[in-house]
């Protein structure tokens, strides 16, 4: 009975764990880029700029700050809902979530240094990281897992070659 339960767990688990890490991979990396092409605009370098002296303490408070900041969000989606607006609903979760990831990885890279200073940061951080690396190690040995990066990556090089073929017209 104990191994049935375990296997169908796994069943359920595994999906959830390859959306996680596929779209922490893809949306982590744009989000990334996009955080980092708003970072060159100079009010936005100025605020940086001054996130990165904060003293450990204020940096951590400045960390937690997106949480409060997407509550609105979070709210609105409620209010959606209540409203039979489901969709909307849906996509404001959606699109909250997106900000919010982008803003706190940010925020992460920004702050860092002062954290780090932290003696418990280090170690959430380090066990947070840790076992998200067993989790991703366990996903992307899956067979699934790459036969699914297998298909991307030629899909990839056919959109190249489709592509190229069209500019060289």
């Amino acid at each position: 009975m104990k191994r049935h339960l375990k296997h169908a767990l796994e069943l359920a688990f595994i999906p959830v764990a390859a959306a996680i890490v596929f779209v922490e991979e893809v949306l982590l990396r744009y989000l990334g880029l996009a955080m980092a092409a708003l970072a060159k605009w100079p009010p936005v370098a100025r605020v940086e700029g001054w996130l990165r002296r904060l003293p450990p303490w204020a940096a951590v408070l400045a960390f937690a700050a997106p949480s409060l900041l997407v509550l609105p969000v979070k709210l609105s989606a409620v209010w959606f809902a209540f409203h039979h607006r489901y969709g909307l609903s849906l996509a404001s979760v959606i699109v909250g979530k997106m900000l919010a990831t982008a803003l706190v990885a940010r925020l992460y890279s920004i702050l860092h240094p002062a954290l780090e200073k932290l003696s418990w940061f280090v170690h959430a951080e380090a066990w947070l990281f840790g076992w998200r690396d067993r989790v991703y190690a366990f996903v992307r040995a899956l067979q699934a897992w790459q036969k699914a990066v297998a298909i991307i990556h030629r899909l990839r090089f056919w959109l190249r070659g489709l592509v190229s073929a069209v500019w060289s017209r």
